[in-house]
């Protein structure tokens, strides 16, 4: 979809897919908890007892085995290589619940999600959903909406970068499906693993907040194709070209608060905006595949740009054919949104593909579950997507459905919970 922006295809696209990584023994897996004891308010929760590997214990393969670890400068799940599953949940705090409650919450969450990360039962409350599995490179990512600031008596705190988003023409969103106080992000590539997480996370919640709005999404499972590639979405355009890379030296000013941005708490964290598009995927499918790549302003097969070259060749914007007409359509999407085509506005695309079922006419609810990252969405999100407003080519094909905004803070050092620096400041 686009060159690094939104709704569906190409160029901001997500994160490649990776390769398997090598293979290893689960501390799930080999055995099972013995004297587990639950978490407690203000401290990091008891140990959980392992048995001996058996001397018979089979390794996992190379998906089950892959571990993102849950401590770090950033918080898991922004740069990570896109899973085969995922769970995007927003809660809000329960009434009377305040800042006492939310930062033990958040202790909660982040001792759960370190110890499942790292392939180990959530604690005395696990269900063994996922007993058999490795970590499965899960990841647990936390962040916190416009209104957990009010809710919490933390407004000070507030980022500006956090003001609610403006209305877009594409807009048709569901205030019920949108925002949030709370937003948590899990990854993984085993489906069993990735809902394990999703109930112990919900348990976890307890009286302190309730669920406001869940999503479940896919993506392919990694190992499917011959070797490592983009991904694609439901329209079949890869998905991913033009996303910014590690490699880039603007990358961590692209995702990331610098140490010395403001607040203070925010440093090394990032922006989500999440956004849950509908593909018309019925009236898609009724264009001829020359239509679909005009569209996009790249072949289907192999995502090159219709101004010619392989899938990361740069786009020629100005190359014609022998009529004198634009290769790459001046409404196409790519071309739209390519950051030399919007002041540098660049974003890091991390979707997830979504099916919730068939509409009673027939109409496949199916679409993105749209996430990118930036450092300030005023900055990345708002202007490509004000830009997609006043002409895409794509957007008779797409319908925004459900939106929010999260600010992530950075990761968790070795004894911090996520977002401490905030409710403990």
């Amino acid at each position: 979809m686009a060159e690094q922006s939104l709704p569906v295809v190409d160029e901001g696209a997500s994160v490649q897919e990776r390769p398997s990584s090598g293979a290893g023994i689960s501390r799930r897996a080999l055995l099972g908890t013995a004297g587990a004891t639950g978490l407690v308010l203000g401290a990091a929760g008891g140990a959980v007892g392992y048995a001996a590997a058996p001397a018979t214990a089979t390794p996992l393969t190379s998906v089950g085995s892959g571990e993102v670890m849950f401590h770090g400068k950033h918080q898991p799940g922004i740069t990570e290589g896109l899973q085969a599953r995922g769970h995007l949940v927003a809660f809000d705090l329960a009434a009377g619940a305040g800042r006492r409650e939310a930062a033990a919450l958040l202790r909660r969450w982040s001792e759960t999600a370190r110890r499942l990360m790292a392939g180990e039962a959530a604690g005395s409350h696990d269900t063994e959903v996922a007993r058999d599995a490795g970590p499965s490179s899960l990841t647990v990512t936390f962040g916190f909406g416009h209104s957990f600031f009010s809710r919490t008596g933390l407004e000070k705190q507030r980022p500006v970068a956090l003001d609610p988003l403006p209305d877009f023409s594409s807009d048709q969103l569901d205030k019920a499906r949108s925002n949030g106080d709370l937003w948590v992000q899990i990854g993984a590539d085993d489906a069993l693993v990735a809902f394990h997480a999703l109930r112990a996370i919900q348990k976890d919640a307890g009286s302190a907040a309730k669920v406001r709005w869940q999503m479940n999404g896919f993506n392919r499972t990694p190992g499917a194709t011959a070797h490592p590639m983009t991904a694609r979405n439901l329209m079949g355009q890869l998905d991913g070209t033009r996303n910014p890379k590690p490699s880039e030296p603007d990358f961590d000013q692209r995702l990331f608060v610098p140490e010395s941005g403001t607040p203070a708490w925010m440093a090394n964290g990032s922006y989500a905006v999440v956004r849950r598009i509908r593909m018309l995927l019925d009236d898609w499918e009724k264009l001829s595949l020359g239509a679909q790549e005009a569209v996009i302003g790249r072949r289907k097969a192999n995502g090159a740009a219709l101004s010619g070259g392989a899938e990361t060749t740069p786009m020629d914007l100005e190359k014609t054919d022998a009529q004198g007409d634009l290769l790459v359509p001046v409404n196409a999407h790519a071309r739209i949104t390519r950051p030399d085509q919007n002041g540098g506005a660049a974003i890091l695309r991390r979707p997830f593909s979504y099916h919730d079922g068939i509409d009673a006419d027939g109409t496949p609810d199916a679409g993105l579950l749209f996430v990118c990252w930036q450092a300030d969405p005023l900055r990345g999100f708002v202007p490509l997507q004000r830009k997609l407003d006043r002409g895409d080519a794509l957007s008779p094909y797409i319908r925004h459905e459900s939106s929010g905004l999260f600010a992530v803070p950075g990761g968790a050092a070795e004894g911090e919970y996520v977002g401490q620096r905030l409710l403990e400041g």
